[in-house]
Order: C-alpha cells, then structure tokens, then sequence
C-alpha cells in the first residue's frame, strides 16, 4: 500500500481522495486552502505556551473536557497501560483558551471547518448508493454547528530518556469521530498501520494535510471507510531533543446524529471516553 497525495486544486481531486480513504483510511492532500503562515505562527506561539507555567492555568473541566491536559492525565491509548508520553490543549470555540491565542485559533478552526465540511460532501458524492444511503442526515450536517469538533494543540516533549520503558509519544490506536483532519506536523513519525500488521511512515512534508477515518465513519458507512490503527513513534538521534506540535482536528458530529441501528454519536463518545479513561 501507497498512500498517494492528492492535488486538491486537480479536476479528480475527489475521486482520488475518496478512493484513499477507502483503501486505506487515510488520505493525504495539497495545495489545499489552510494558509501555511497561519499554522507555522500557531506552532511558534504554542511551542511557547507549552514552555510555560501559565499553562497550568488552564486546567482542563472533567465534565466539558475543554483546557490543558498534562502529561500526569495523558490519554491511555485503548488496549494499552503506558500513558501517551505527550501533553494537550483542547479548544473548542465556547472553552477556556488564553485571551492572546484565541482569534489565531478561531481562524484555524474556521478555516479546517470548512474545508471538511467540502471533504465529507466529496465522501458523500463518491459513495456507492448503498453506502451513502446508510447515512441518517448529509455528512456535511452532521458536523454543521456542532458544539463538540475538538481541536487538540498537541505537545510532544523532547525524550529524555526518563520516560517509562516501552511509552512512545501515541500508541496504537483509532480516533473517535468521524475524520481527523491534521495538518503535516514540524517533525516525522506518524505511522499507520498496514493490513498485513506492519507500520508505514505517513508522507508528511510540510503544507501537506492529513485525513483519517475515525470510528463513527466507520460505524454509519457499515466498514466501508475503515478507521485505520496509527500511532507517533519516538524519534531518534539528533530529532529525540525536539519538541513537536501537532494540531488535529477531530469533526464530531452533534450528540443527537444517529450513527447506526446502535449508536448515537452521544452514546458512542461516552463509551469511547469511558474506555480512555478520560471520564
């Protein structure tokens, strides 16, 4: 398996980007409309947010989930007990951000917003009929105002060599929603998981974006957009003394959307976040 990148300016674009999600849970664009200055600044002015005590302010709510999580209360990937080796900031546009951050964030979230907001069409337009009519609403509409669209300023710390025998900065596993829209990061080591068990790097040069399956599509397409298990491997030599920032965006569509004949997307993220741990 190759996970090819896809011109989003070209006339197949869609097709193409559909085709990768299908095959193989992930896709991966360029040329695409987020500007790079936006994200290059969002990363310089958090790496410094995350190297101060000021973060502490902004401790994460248990029961909205919206603040900093440190690296005490990192996620435990499902099926593993080694916590995550890395530290977070959840935003969402009604939390708690600092007054100096915000509009830079706003500005992102509305910009990868709507840009899914076109990728789920593409998905929609490029299902086959019984696929697309598994849908209980447009793809599109389920994520439109939807109060719980995460995105995670992620921070991964520079290996000390302190940290806990076998912790890798994200262990194996799957996301919760419906895609992860994540632009190219300022360092490698995004790896997914191939059919046959072995690791693939995930091509990740800078203004490239990447676009995985998360669980509820997997759950209301019936499997046929496969949730693919990924993971951030630590790095090594010369790398190891970095940190690096990562910003995923996680579409969640509004709690009342049904998923399945099993699920609503209300009932499938308080059993997800049971599992982590995390509530």
């Amino acid at each position: 398996m190759m996970l090819s990148v896809v011109d989003y300016t070209a006339e197949n674009a869609a097709q193409e980007f559909v085709t990768s999600l299908h095959n193989t849970g992930f896709g991966v664009l360029k040329n695409h409309p987020i500007q790079k200055e936006l994200l290059e600044s969002i990363y310089e002015n958090w790496a410094g947010f995350f190297a101060s005590d000021e973060k502490f302010d902004y401790k994460f709510n248990v029961e909205t989930q919206d603040g900093f999580f440190p690296t005490t209360v990192s996620e435990t990937a499902k099926g593993n007990n080694l916590k995550d080796i890395k530290e977070y900031f959840h935003y969402y546009p009604w939390g708690q951000v600092p007054a100096e951050l915000k509009q830079q964030l706003s500005d992102y979230y509305e910009q990868a917003n709507s840009l899914a907001a076109t990728l789920l069409d593409w998905v929609e337009k490029h299902s086959p009929a019984d696929v697309s009519e598994k849908f209980s609403i447009a793809l599109s509409e389920m994520i439109a105002q939807s109060q719980r669209t995460l995105l995670r300023i992620l921070h991964y710390p520079p290996i000390t060599g302190d940290e806990e025998p076998g912790a890798i900065r994200a262990a194996a596993h799957g996301d919760i929603n419906l895609l992860t829209i994540l632009p190219a990061a300022n360092a490698s080591g995004l790896q997914v998981q191939l059919k046959d068990g072995t690791w693939y790097d995930v091509p990740g040069d800078f203004g490239c974006l990447i676009v995985n399956i998360g669980d509820m599509l997997q759950e209301a397409s019936g499997g046929y957009y496969p949730s693919t298990i990924h993971r951030v491997i630590n790095p090594e030599g010369q790398d190891k003394t970095k940190s690096r920032i990562s910003l995923p965006l996680f579409l969640h569509p509004k709690a009342e959307v049904v998923l399945s004949e099993r699920y609503t997307a209300d009932s499938y993220l308080q059993e997800r976040l049971r599992e982590l741990g995390v509530k």
